[in-house]
């Protein structure tokens, strides 16, 4: 599903709101949640899950072409790791 499936799919469910409103709240949600990420906050969605941000350190690594070795500065990541209630929805029988 995509941002503009999810707006479509909450403006069906909601009819008596604007999909405009629905979807300036969906984009202020995401974006609360990117700008936390960025400063390295820990976003937890009770019942979802939990956006955290990891580090990867430098490293030497290789170009898998040539077998040359390469530089390859530190980065941070997104992670997620789902919540009890995602894992036992998708692993009902």
């Amino acid at each position: 599903m995509i941002k503009s499936e999810l707006v479509e799919k909450l403006a069906a469910e909601n009819p008596h709101l604007f999909q405009r409103d629905i979807e300036n709240i969906v984009n202020a949600i995401l974006d609360e949640v990117g700008d936390a990420m960025a400063r390295g906050d820990r976003v937890e969605l009770r019942g979802f899950g939990a956006f955290s941000v990891k580090n990867r350190p430098a490293r030497v690594g290789r170009n898998p072409r040539t077998g040359e070795q390469v530089d390859v500065g530190e980065k941070y990541v997104p992670q997620f790791k789902a919540g009890k209630e995602i894992r036992e929805r998708l692993n009902r029988e």
